[in-house]
């Protein structure tokens, strides 16, 4: 009779020479077991090593991690414009945008950045050449639209402006309250005549059924001194506001100038 003790002793033998024979044949006991992953990640490229460090705000280092890709590229030339841009070095972001369309005459992005230059210079005429240049090759973007409808703003085009602005509206509803956009493309958001234009912004969400946001820029444009405020409520725009309860606490209210 077997004792219970030589049965473990048995069975941990025969349990033994199993394993060690599996092993021999290379036999794996569960095939939908997936083999461990490989111990090096693959490696990140320098144009996303570059987007990285724009993300992170550290636009040094991103330009010289762009600077490692191939130096032909109108892609890299573009961010390496933006950074520059970021960084307030206007001049080199302009020759970067302009190496960016030198390399490829059909980057809208490119042209739009470089307009972008243009108007921070307040050379509306060629920002507003740049941005039509720029829709020629992408006319349904919204944000170039926006910045043509600044350069106009910044002419005085009211009339051109307001076109355009509510192009971009129709386009992409929430394109005004894009507050960054820095991977490819260059978005314009300082306005001269602040006032003027928040008023503008909010003639043009009443327009479009977006009351919420026309209040937020109305007040906006109250509270920058717009002139004429006594004519808000005839404004034809604001005509389905005037029962409001919003729209009327906020003439009650008419915030003074901060």
């Amino acid at each position: 009779m077997i004792s219970s003790t030589q049965t473990f002793f048995l069975l941990f033998a025969f349990t033994s020479a199993t394993m060690a024979q599996q092993a021999a044949s290379g036999f794996r006991p569960r095939s939908d077991v997936p083999p461990p992953p490989s111990a090096t990640a693959p490696s990140l490229s320098t144009e996303t090593r570059g987007d990285i460090y724009m993300a992170r705000k550290m636009y040094r280092e991103a330009i010289d991690m762009y600077r490692q890709g191939p130096p032909n590229s109108a892609v890299l030339a573009n961010k390496i414009g933006i950074a520059f841009h970021q960084m307030s070095q206007l001049e080199l972001a302009r020759k970067n945008y302009a190496r960016a369309v030198k390399l490829n005459p059909k980057y809208p992005e490119a042209i739009n950045n470089l307009g972008t230059i243009y108007y921070a210079q307040k050379d509306y005429g060629r920002a507003i050449k740049c941005y039509k240049r720029a829709l020629k090759l992408s006319q349904e973007s919204a944000s170039m639209y926006s910045n043509l409808g600044s350069a106009y703003f910044g002419r005085k085009d009211y009339k051109l402006a307001t076109e355009c602005y509510q192009h971009a509206l129709q386009l992409d509803p929430d394109v005004f309250e894009h507050h960054s956009n820095f991977g490819t493309l260059m978005m314009e958001r300082d306005v001269e005549e602040r006032a003027t234009f928040h008023l503008y912004m909010a003639k043009m969400y009443a327009k479009s059924g977006a009351n919420e946001r026309a209040l937020i820029y109305l007040r906006k444009a109250l509270e920058e001194g717009v002139k004429g405020r006594e004519k808000i409520p005839s404004i034809p725009e604001f005509a389905a506001l005037k029962t409001d309860p919003a729209f009327l606490q906020l003439l009650a209210e008419n915030p003074r100038p901060l």
